[in-house]
């Protein structure tokens, strides 16, 4: 009996060591089949995946590569990229903006009460400085131009006459009254557009500029003269010029309707001038004019 017990108690023992021996073996093969599940999982994730969640104006956008999938797990936010529908908000950024305009207002001293502007065209930017640092010069600079092909004026239409001197010192001949005033077509372009964009982030994005431009008219602008006939208002030398100056400045914002598309609003205070190339320099002292605009980005 005792023989036949220990044979069993040396059966148990062998028995125990050869399970333990075979342990590492099994959980070798136990970790090779987990990963290879794994494997498999991570083929079929290895083709990229982005989201793009957009919050107020600002789109965030996150991509997972096989490379950062053990990454994006830990930290999800490891590939989050910034893009601002406002371009004029992206540090470092330096845009370029073109788009169509329309203008138009009023005289405002004077006897030009009565003058009333309309005008479209284009109007084209550049940014060319930025400063990102935080303080209240946060912003840039922007360069830029308009042209407005369409440019009219209507004015109050007066009597008045062309006269010169004769022999008699105190007597002057003049032609028959006829009218002048009345409306003006030209071409207006503004070919120095200082603006500096102030930064804001959002949709909103308010400016102040200051600018300088010519303005040529189809007859000499504005009408020049006077009911009563004298030879300094109605003589040879009593007319205005065609040519005219136009230094202005304003304030306006830009709104994004969308990423790298706005809707512009400006008013501009504009002086109509001609520098005395003509005999008379009328001019329209101040107007003030309102734009709208809508721009495309780049």
């Amino acid at each position: 009996m005792r023989v036949l017990a220990a044979v069993k108690v040396v059966g148990l023992v062998a028995a125990v060591g050869l399970g333990i021996a075979a342990l590492p073996g099994t959980i070798e093969a136990q970790m090779s089949l987990n990963f290879g599940d794994h494997a498999s999982t991570g083929v079929a994730s290895s083709v990229e995946t982005a989201s793009v969640e957009t919050v107020g104006s600002t789109s965030y956008s996150s991509s997972v590569t096989p490379e950062a999938a053990g990454s994006a797990v830990a930290a999800p936010q490891a590939g989050l990229v910034v893009v601002e529908s406002n371009p004029l908000a992206t540090p470092g950024a330096t845009p370029l903006e073109f788009g169509a305009i329309v203008q138009g207002g009023m005289g405002l001293t004077e006897d030009r009460d009565g003058f009333k502007f309309l005008m479209a065209g284009v109007h084209a930017g550049k940014v060319v400085y930025r400063n990102d640092k935080p303080g209240l010069l946060h912003g840039n600079f922007e360069y830029a131009v308009e042209l407005f092909p369409y440019w009219q004026s209507f004015t109050p239409k007066f009597q008045k006459a062309s006269c010169v001197a004769t022999s008699d010192p105190t007597v002057i001949s003049c032609s028959p009254l006829y009218t002048v005033g009345g409306t003006y077509s030209g071409v207006s372009v503004t070919p120095i557009i200082l603006r500096w964009n102030i930064a804001t982030h959002g949709k909103f994005a308010p400016w102040v500029q200051g600018a300088g431009g010519l303005l040529w008219t189809n007859h000499k602008y504005p009408a020049f003269g006077s009911s009563i006939l004298n030879l300094q208002n109605d003589g040879p030398n009593g007319d205005a010029s065609v040519w005219n100056f136009t230094p202005q400045g304003g304030v306006g914002f830009h709104y994004f309707v969308k990423p790298r598309r706005s809707i512009d609003f400006s008013a501009n205070a504009v002086h109509i001038s001609s520098a005395s190339l003509g005999d008379r320099n009328p001019g329209v002292n101040a107007s003030l004019q309102f734009s709208l605009g809508y721009t495309f980005w780049k």
